[in-house]
């Protein structure tokens, strides 16, 4: 089969202006960003045609180096809706260089089941990373003006909250010093820098309604405390509104196109482990407002995306998906049932049966939120029919719809029957309202319990001596009503990593809490996750060149 960027070259590509109006969107209300790709501005955001729509939500179980092809599943079900006849949009997150230079090599699909035009989505596309990028760091640039201009009087800084941010994976940057070299160049300070996904910036845009909730959470950004122990913000500083300025143009969803050239709304790229995982609710909103089925996808497990989809994304902007699709496949199937990286492409029904137990505990975790589910399988070819029949049948026990997906290989054609399973839920299942894992008035600390104990499956959870301190700040003010939004491994419902399956009684460590007041959730940090991922010992940047002008080694 040909490489993803083969395909996506061989693909001929129509006008973003064709695209645009293919969906009732005129061609001059949208900006171009080249041929391809567009910026829609959000004043075509229409709340009650949106309500109307069938919001799909897709997510997976927990994720292995075998991969698993959410995305993928994604675009290939929009494709597949399309192909039997509805009007169907995808609306997904924008790929981070630092995984694509690093670990994956491009994420925007793959096989004939790709959003389009793949080289430059997965590398600059429209800027909205740069200016994040930008923003965060003109915030943290103020804010060093502010701690060097103000060592007296009201206000003097104690301690620094807000860090830099770089979309490069660069362990070297975690822990810094800035200020070297004599007064003249600052006030010597520990520093450091998280890659970009995990800004609170880029939380903020993908959360955000409009530019003046924008600005407005912009404003509430906690960054230092003074030595009276009084938040410091960034409306404290005077700078919200050259930080929006930056931002006001990546508010506004990227319209592009998948390989079967059916509109796709690419926009925001929170990480599901160190963030929310979830592309911008405007995109979101914008998909809906145009198509009957609008897919979405949620990062890596339902653990972890689809946890913060539904208990941080839709609990704060009215979203109710109609059914959530559970991706998994035999490859990552046995690697949970115990079997080696080297083995799992060989025939082996009784790992593939241990296996399936982590399929069973997210299908429980979806079924807490009340959501109507289909399991789709996503076809490998090393996947035999027996391995594939023993998951049809555990499905069928389970009492839920299973569907084989070969979009990576057919695109819409190869997802059509999956198309059919999720039209068949969405219009027959009824639509219970969804159901969160905690309530608003919980504390931070039951908050944390109920995700860790009724998600995760864990026994109890320890908070660390920086996390207590922050909860001391918390405590009795607003900040105990927002969301938590645990950061921790994606390869594991626990905290480790390498407890693959279902791990059970376990400890929850939590070392540290992150107060996002401008997002408006509180990130609880567990584990050993790192908010700046490094580089693996052989990157895909050593297989990424321009050979006779053409981009190779993107996937």
């Amino acid at each position: 089969m040909k490489s993803d960027i083969q395909i996506a070259r061989e693909t001929t590509l129509l006008k973003v202006a064709d695209i645009a109006e293919s969906i009732g969107i005129q061609p001059e209300t949208v900006e171009n960003y080249g041929r391809y790709m567009a910026k829609t501005p959000i004043s075509l955001i229409d709340i009650e045609k949106a309500a109307k729509s069938n919001l799909i939500l897709v997510t997976a179980i927990t994720p292995t180096k075998a991969g698993i092809g959410k995305t993928v599943t994604s675009i290939g079900l929009t494709l597949g809706l399309n192909k039997i006849g509805k009007k169907a949009i995808v609306a997904i997150r924008e790929p981070s260089l630092g995984p694509c230079f690093g670990m994956k090599g491009g994420a925007a699909g793959g096989g004939f089941s790709q959003v389009l035009p793949m080289e430059k989505i997965n590398l600059h596309f429209t800027g909205d990373f740069h200016a994040i990028t930008s923003a965060h760091n003109m915030i943290s640039a103020l804010l060093d003006n502010y701690i060097y201009r103000n060592r007296t009087g009201n206000k003097v800084v104690k301690e620094v909250l807000w860090k830099r941010v770089l979309d490069v994976n660069d362990r070297n940057l975690r822990f810094i010093i800035t200020g070297l070299n004599g007064f003249e160049n600052g006030i010597p300070a520990e520093s450091g820098f998280d890659i970009t996904p995990a800004s609170e910036l880029m939380a903020i845009l993908c959360l955000s309604r409009d530019v003046n909730d924008l600005r407005r959470r912009i404003e509430n950004i906690l960054l230092a405390y003074s030595y009276d122990n009084e938040p410091i913000t960034v409306k404290d500083l005077g700078i919200a509104g050259a930080i929006t300025v930056l931002l006001k143009d990546a508010l506004n969803p990227n319209l592009v196109q998948t390989t079967e050239n059916t509109p796709a709304f690419v926009h925001g790229g929170p990480f599901g482990n160190i963030a929310h995982g979830c592309n911008s609710v405007l995109a979101t909103q914008m998909a809906m407002t145009y198509s009957d089925y609008t897919v979405t996808e949620a990062g890596f497990g339902s653990d972890l995306g689809a946890e913060k989809f539904f208990n941080i994304k839709c609990r704060k902007n009215g979203l109710q998906p109609k059914v959530t699709v559970i991706v998994a496949a035999a490859q990552a199937l046995k690697m949970h049932g115990g079997v080696p990286y080297k083995n799992i492409m060989q025939e082996n029904p009784e790992g593939l049966q241990k296996g399936l137990e982590n399929l069973k505990k997210h299908i429980e975790i979806i079924s807490s939120f009340g959501q109507t589910i289909v399991i789709s399988f996503n076809k490998y070819l090393s996947d035999t029919s027996r391995e594939i029949d023993i998951v049809r049948q555990f499905c069928n026990d389970a009492g839920v719809r299973f569907s084989v997906n070969e979009a990576f290989v057919k695109g819409g054609e190869g997802a059509a029957d999956l198309a059919r399973c999720v039209v068949e839920a969405a219009e027959n299942d009824p639509s219970p309202a969804l159901r969160f894992t905690y309530d608003d008035n919980d504390s931070i600390e039951q908050k944390t319990e109920k995700l860790a104990q009724h998600i995760y499956g864990a026994k109890n959870v320890v908070f660390g001596d920086k996390a207590l301190t922050k909860l001391k700040r918390i405590s009795g003010t607003g900040l105990e009503k927002m969301p938590v939004c645990i950061a921790k491994t994606q390869y594991s419902l626990s905290a480790d990593p390498k407890a693959f399956g279902v791990p059970k009684d376990f400890t929850l460590e939590v070392n540290d809490l992150v107060i996002n007041q401008g997002a408006e959730f509180i990130v609880a940090l567990a584990g050993k996750i790192m908010r700046m991922p490094g580089l693996p010992s052989d990157p895909q940047a050593k297989r990424i060149d321009l050979i006779d002008g053409n981009i190779e080694g993107l996937s």
